[in-house]
């Protein structure tokens, strides 16, 4: 459409210099024809001169000739513009040749059904272009478009800044009436939907909205996916809606029932039994009394702490009626990537959701939700962005006690971050991840394994969803960068470290703390002389 309208206006400029061209050409013969002025006319011979009509016959021929000579040049000129006029019309004709308007959209709006038929197809094309059916192979990591996700209240997004936080509400009249949009027409679908006739449904509103993702693909449109509660706590409503640049239009409309879909979450452990106790405690009320369809597998590498790990497991096991557990010892050195690959290909069930996680991470019941409605067999992988906390004693160091657990894990700009260079925390269901062939065993210790398998979904035909929720925490600890590291891990190490500790603003006052403290002194004691 954009080659059709450049060549138009092309055109209309081509067109527009020759008649410029004409008219000077008009002009300049004109001017060519006129008697010139007194100053510079020909000697003509006098009347009564005894050559007096032989002179005029001489001068006449001469003019004839040269205006004669002057057609014939412009005549010349004339021709070449149309041929050249004739080239561009042939140029312009097979350029809509070769790309002719898949539209078929011409600029006579004398029908305007066929436009409107035209236009409706074109942004059925832009659907069927974005990755919204399926996914598109991507070169890199840092090619995948992230989602930002958002309640009623807040939007969750990782492109914050300095200025902007983590989470918020949407603040902005453009963003703020879009979000409201987008739910109410996902409202009247429900309300409304298609081929059902007069059978009558429950009455949705907006208050069953649960949360919802979107993104924008800046050449196509805006993907949004929302989720509304079903009849029972296991069952959910799903929202597809485009916005091509246009009207929001619906894709998808269906019945999400995740009562049989069970999640094992795969732990790799080596030492760490505190840290142990306190996931287990967390799994026990979110993913055990809460939830109910979830098993756990423990990858143990080593024997030191062994028994106190398996104690731990038991107890919960016998306090809480819990039986769905693994645990599974390898005698060798601490490596994720094969712990998680075991701890997958050890399953012998039916096809499972599989959440590669740490022992340091921190999970709600509402999150093992978003882990089964964001993957899909041979569809959906679920990269989440998790909040990942700073350093307790930092952050309230200043207070008379650091809080209790429950009350740290709060989405603000001053208790943590984004985690969105992490993609360890993962679910996908496991043909998918036998499919795609695992983690590369080749590599030791800590990082790197977790990018290798983040690529593999991306190079596939998989759509991979990566969007920050509000539901995972990486639990602060002191990070420890070994020697045994590569050079390339080691920085990966310190760069985490780093970024773990607390906030831009935070490290700063810790770096020029002297110097808070040396104006403080000197406020005193110009205080103490007046």
């Amino acid at each position: 459409m954009m080659l059709r309208r450049g060549f138009i206006i092309f055109l209309s400029r081509l067109v527009g210099l020759l008649v410029a061209a004409c008219c000077s050409v008009s002009i300049v013969y004109m001017l060519a024809c006129t008697p010139k002025g007194d100053n510079q006319q020909l000697a003509l011979p006098r009347v009564h001169s005894p050559t007096a009509k032989e002179g005029y016959d001489a001068v006449l021929q001469e003019r004839e000739e040269h205006h004669r000579n002057y057609i014939i040049s412009l005549k010349k000129q004339i021709a070449q513009l149309k041929a050249e006029l004739q080239g561009r019309s042939e140029q312009l004709k097979n350029a809509q040749d070769q790309y002719p308007d898949p539209l078929d959209i011409h600029l006579d709006h004398s029908n305007p059904e066929k436009v409107q038929a035209n236009l409706l197809a074109f942004l059925r094309s832009q659907i069927d272009k974005a990755e919204v059916h399926s996914g598109i192979k991507l070169s890199t990591e840092y090619a995948a478009v992230p989602f930002e996700s958002f309640t009623l209240q807040k939007v969750y997004q990782l492109e914050t800044g300095l200025t902007r936080h983590p989470e918020e509400k949407p603040v902005r009249k453009d963003k703020r009436d879009e979000l409201v949009e987008v739910i109410e027409l996902a409202v009247g679908s429900l309300n409304h939907p298609e081929g059902d006739g007069k059978a009558k449904h429950r009455l949705y509103t907006a208050s069953d909205f649960v949360e919802g993702i979107y993104r924008t693909e800046k050449d196509k449109g805006t993907l949004y996916e929302l989720t509304f509660k079903g009849d029972t706590n296991q069952q959910f409503k799903k929202i597809v809606l485009f916005r091509p640049f246009g009207p929001v239009m619906k894709v998808k409309n269906e019945n999400v029932n995740m009562a049989d879909t069970l999640i094992n979450v795969i732990v790799p452990l080596a030492k760490r039994a505190s840290k142990f106790r306190q996931f287990m405690q967390n799994f026990r009320e979110m993913g055990i009394q809460q939830n109910g369809r979830i098993h756990l597998t423990v990858v143990y590498f080593g024997k030191e702490q062994m028994d106190e790990v398996k104690s731990i497991l038991e107890n919960t096991s016998k306090s809480a009626n819990f039986k769905n557990f693994t645990f599974i010892q390898l005698n060798e050195e601490f490596s994720r990537g094969k712990g998680l690959d075991v701890g997958a290909r050890v399953w012998k069930g039916n096809n499972v959701v599989l959440f590669f996680c740490d022992v340091d991470i921190y999970f709600t019941a509402e999150f093992l939700n978003s882990c089964r409605l964001n993957t899909q067999p041979g569809k959906k992988v679920f990269y989440p962005v998790l909040f990942s906390q700073y350093n307790p004693s930092i952050i309230y160091g200043h207070h008379d006690s650091i809080p209790p657990l429950e009350q740290q894990l709060i989405i603000k700009k001053e208790t943590g971050f984004w985690r969105d260079f992490g993609f360890g925390m993962t679910c996908q269901y496991r043909s998918d991840f036998i499919n795609i062939g695992g983690f590369d065993l080749d590599i030791k210790g800590w990082g790197g394994e977790d990018v290798h398998l983040y690529r593999k979904y991306l190079h596939s035909n998989l759509i991979v969803i990566r969007t920050p929720v509000r539901g995972l925490f990486h639990l602060w600890h002191e990070k420890r960068c070994l020697d045994e590291l590569t050079p390339e891990q080691y920085k990966m190490c310190m760069q985490s470290k780093a970024m773990n500790e607390a906030s831009h603003g935070q490290l700063g006052m810790l770096v020029f703390r002297q110097e808070i403290e040396t104006h403080l002194h000197r406020q005193k004691l110009s205080s103490k002389k007046t």
